[in-house]
């Protein structure tokens, strides 16, 4: 195993010198100042892997590299900071990549929420709150679903370390017999194809700290890359429809199944070009595709309850639950409950998720507090 160390001046004067507080060696010093501020990065090339972490000390920003052969990749222990300081998990990689489902049975027991865009504290409480995850990060929900309905990049301070956690509860609840769905929303296809309007600065300084570009460290050479392009853009679990922003007229058009939906839309993730060998592809990855479309929360839309029953009756649902479209602080239903929204004001403290429980439907906010929305007829 190499072990790299790359050093960068920080631009900026220190002006307050700290006490001193007891007598400890030069190297013990630096070890007490340095602090995780982003990663790991996983990065494969030829016969190797590398794992990179930015590093932090009253005098540098560092770059922390650690490189084993693909032989031992079973040997690769990521150290993954959270919101409280200190306070870290540890993920293993997968052994085996591989394209999620699109459809799965009815569940019982389902937990979903939206736009979390980098704030993992927010992400944490909820998951908290409503006892998915303990104080640990383990996983509590047993054979309950996981659904996450995309927008989880952009904004936030810990989009790297958001990323992380849900790849690792993945394979956490698959043991317990549960299942976590990441659906892709418009901000991970920005990032994964470089439109970078909304990617906080850190995040690009950090790639040039790395001597990468941004947009390198999500391709197919990395193991977040690898495994963000696994996943769908749209999902069905039992009656209910998970996707980003929705199905609009356009794409209902195409007459479609929902696993078309999403192998036309997969080559297209990280495409720049807008050159597309099939027209049905333009419509998906465009302003009226899945994970773009808002056209169900604009006012003056006359054909939008006939546009829902016809989704409805085509894929055999009864409800769509999207995300992208703040439209309350809390999670709230439209059109006698087939649609509903769950994107909230999470930096703003109007955290919540929507728990479906027994045919229950209910919002469930960082404090725990159930609010009851309906009960499903049976």
């Amino acid at each position: 195993m190499e072990k790299i160390l790359i050093a960068f001046p920080l631009i900026f004067i220190l002006t307050i010198m700290k006490p001193f507080t007891g007598v400890h060696g030069k190297d013990d010093l630096h070890k007490q100042q340095e602090v995780q501020t982003d990663g790991p990065y996983v990065l494969y090339s030829p016969g190797k892997v590398s794992v990179s972490y930015i590093m932090e000390n009253s005098e540098a920003k560092l770059v922390k590299t650690d490189t084993f052969s693909l032989q031992n990749i079973a040997d690769v222990s990521l150290k993954v900071m959270t919101d409280i300081p200190g306070k870290e998990f540890e993920v293993r990689l997968k052994k085996k990549l591989k394209s999620e489902k699109c459809e799965f049975p009815k569940v019982k027991k389902l937990l979903a929420l939206s736009d979390i865009e980098g704030n993992f504290g927010a992400f944490r409480k909820l998951l908290l709150a409503a006892k998915v995850i303990d104080e640990s990060l383990n996983w509590t929900f047993g054979n309950g679903h996981l659904v996450l309905v995309g927008d989880f990049f952009d904004r936030g301070q810990q989009v790297t370390e958001i990323l992380w956690l849900i790849y690792y509860l993945e394979e956490k609840a698959k043991a317990a017999g549960g299942y976590v769905h990441f659906i892709l929303g418009n901000h991970e296809i920005m990032n994964l194809s470089g439109d970078l309007r909304y990617t906080d600065q850190k995040y690009l300084n950090n790639a040039k700290l790395l001597n990468r570009s941004y947009v390198s460290l999500y391709d197919e050479s990395s193991e977040l890359g690898r495994w963000l392009r696994t996943k769908k853009i749209t999902e069905k679990i039992g009656d209910l429809l998970f996707t980003h922003g929705g199905i609009s007229a356009r794409v209902n058009d195409l007459n479609i199944s929902i696993d078309e939906i999403n192998s036309l839309a997969r080559p297209y993730y990280s495409d720049s070009t807008l050159n597309y060998k099939d027209e049905r592809s333009a419509i998906l990855v465009g302003d009226d595709g899945p994970f773009w479309y808002r056209g169900y929360y604009e006012k003056n839309k006359p054909n939008i309850p006939l546009l829902i029953d016809d989704i409805l009756s085509r894929y055999d649902l009864n409800h769509i639950i999207t995300g992208h479209t703040i439209v309350a602080d809390t999670i709230s239903l439209w059109y006698k409950g087939k649609l509903l929204d769950i994107d909230v004001h999470h930096t703003a403290g109007k955290s919540e998720a929507l728990l479906i429980d027994d045919g229950k439907y209910y919002r469930v906010n960082q404090g725990g507090e159930k609010i009851l929305l309906f009960t499903e007829s049976r």
